[in-house]
């Protein structure tokens, strides 16, 4: 049930986005528990000037391609996981959409089940 955030410069092609987009589900299919039918994302594209970071901060070099994943999860996954999940993401993106891996930063936060309403006005991961 997690949603997904992907920002990055304007500019891309659909082709790219889509990429982006289909290369981040099976990750999170493959690595972080998440059922293939459960697709929810937003993808967010910012003019360079809209767009301040460190090119060498705790990776890099960064360049113009840098992409933001910001996902929020219900429920809180290992380290092991989130590990397999970071490495296989960085993997598919850079086969297709050639995203290289020092481009690629991920946030992952967490939040209670009552946190969700999928639809309806309801508390859906409730009882």
């Amino acid at each position: 049930m997690p949603v997904s955030r992907i920002s990055l410069r304007r500019g891309h092609t659909a082709a790219y986005l889509d990429a982006l987009s289909a290369g981040l589900h099976q990750a999170l299919v493959e690595r972080f528990e998440v059922p293939a039918d459960d697709r929810f994302q937003l993808i967010q594209q910012f003019d360079p000037a809209e767009m301040r970071f460190d090119r060498h901060y705790l990776g890099g070099p960064r360049s113009d391609d840098w992409v933001l994943i910001e996902i929020t999860a219900g429920r809180p996954r290992s380290a092991d996981t989130k590990r397999a999940f970071y490495r296989r993401l960085a993997e598919l993106l850079a086969l297709s959409p050639g995203l290289a891996p020092a481009d690629l930063m991920v946030v992952i936060r967490h939040n209670a089940l009552e946190d969700w309403s999928f639809a309806d006005g309801h508390a859906s991961m409730l009882p």
